[in-house]
């Protein structure tokens, strides 16, 4: 997983609220094997529509995501998190998460930002022309005018966002203690390894 320390650019200004996981990512597309190209179905819905926000060439590339209240709600579908990844998108911004989308965003490397209403509103209204930028050490958000945001983050996901650690990072930043473990075992308990062999 890729470190994340800054996000800064371009925020998509979406805004819209009870954004469920079939409006980030339809059904059908769930059927791939692989997380690429997934960004292309992303709020295919809502780009059917037309005048799309997400096909704005304004807003192309953009690596942050301004949603509405309960971002993430419905089924548990990880593509979620990986459509937004494949989109560019690093961080998304609201005032509240599912809390199964948010865990998925977190294990994928895609912060998500819980700010009060008001100041979700303000930065709608800076993205629609200017940059935004988060700073995850900091914890703040601020924007070319001065607004700067503080945001709380549980510190374990903190620390795995800010090294690049997703679950098997962790294991494998445990490498040499589980070594020692298994060496310690194998002395004391020699039958776990060889409880499979018959007797001779």
């Amino acid at each position: 997983m890729e470190p994340l320390r800054e996000v800064e650019g371009r925020a998509i200004p979406f805004g819209a609220k009870n954004v469920d996981t079939d409006v980030i990512i339809p059904a059908h597309w769930l059927k791939t094997i692989t997380r690429e190209g997934l960004g292309r179905g992303a709020f295919e819905t809502v780009r059917a529509k037309g005048d799309s926000v997400f096909d704005d060439p304004e807003f192309a590339g953009a690596p942050i995501l301004i949603a509405g209240d309960n971002f993430g709600c419905g089924s548990s579908r990880e593509h979620a998190a990986w459509a937004l990844l494949d989109m560019g998108i690093r961080a998304v911004i609201a005032p509240s998460f599912s809390d199964i989308f948010a865990s998925n965003a977190f294990k994928n490397g895609v912060l998500t930002v819980a700010l009060p209403q008001d100041q979700v509103d303000r930065l709608l209204e800076v993205a629609r022309t200017d940059p935004i930028a988060i700073d995850l050490e900091s914890q703040v958000v601020t924007t070319p005018f001065q607004d700067r945001f503080a945001f709380e983050i549980d510190p374990f996901r903190k620390h795995c966002l800010l090294e690049g650690l997703d679950e098997v990072g962790l294991t494998l930043a445990r490498d040499a203690a589980i070594g020692e473990y298994e060496t310690r075992q194998a002395t004391q308990m020699p039958w776990f390894a060889h409880g499979t062999e018959k007797a001779a």
